[in-house]
């Protein structure tokens, strides 16, 4: 890890002085189609998150994604108090995109493979309930998809491990602060979490095509 990234770590809680601002769109959403639908998750610090699924999905069906904070007790919070642990969010992203171009799985299994659903409420070094692992719902069939995808993931892809990832109904959203907003983008040299990166998994086999010895063999982390 390079000394700007230690330091960025160490620092991140508050950095609101000293990280650069993007220009103003950055802090705005762009117009999004009647069609578009919805999909929350949460992964551990949302810098990376936001720019992992940018980087993959942009011009592929991700119409637009917002860091911000969800699954929490308190009202507007700000990044200080979620920061705290007290207030009980999770950093989390909430994208809108092209069902016609981009599905709701591709992005479930997406999760999957960019982050560690097994270590309950932390990221690499990134320790905290704000951490935490969690998919929120915006309707039953994501809720039927996410919740299948999670036990295929168990089964196939973390068989050595227990995975943690929350499947819930999206609660209230608040948007994050507009320097998180694109962070990396803006900030290259910024902090990513060691833990964001592509696995290399084989494909998810349906429940049904599954036999015993897959269920047992699974993947490996």
């Amino acid at each position: 890890m390079s000394t700007n990234s230690f330091l960025a770590r160490i620092f991140r809680p508050f950095t609101t002085g000293t990280a650069r601002f993007g220009p103003a769109e950055a802090g705005q959403r762009p117009e999004i189609p009647d069609t578009a639908q919805k999909c929350t998750v949460a992964a551990g610090c949302f810098w990376g998150v936001e720019h992992l699924y940018r980087k993959n999905f942009d011009g592929k069906g991700l119409l637009d994604a917002r860091v911000g904070y969800i699954g929490g007790d308190t009202s507007n919070p700000s990044y200080r108090a979620v920061c705290t642990g007290r207030t009980g969010h999770a950093e989390a992203l909430q994208m809108f995109f092209d069902p016609e171009q981009l599905s709701y799985r591709t992005l479930i299994e997406f999760l999957y493979r960019m982050h560690d659903p097994t270590t309950a409420n932390r990221q690499g070094p990134d320790v905290g309930s704000q951490y935490r692992s969690g998919i929120f719902y915006h309707n039953d069939e994501q809720k039927a998809e996410a919740e299948k995808i999670t036990r295929q993931v168990q089964q196939q892809w973390f068989s050595k491990g227990q995975v943690t990832t929350e499947v819930l109904p999206a609660g209230q959203w608040w948007d994050a602060e507009d320097y998180h907003q694109k962070y990396l983008d803006i900030n290259p040299g910024g902090y990513e979490c060691p833990s964001h990166f592509i696995r290399s998994f084989p494909p998810l086999k349906d429940d049904e095509a599954q036999s015993p010895k897959d269920s047992v063999m699974g993947g490996e982390q």
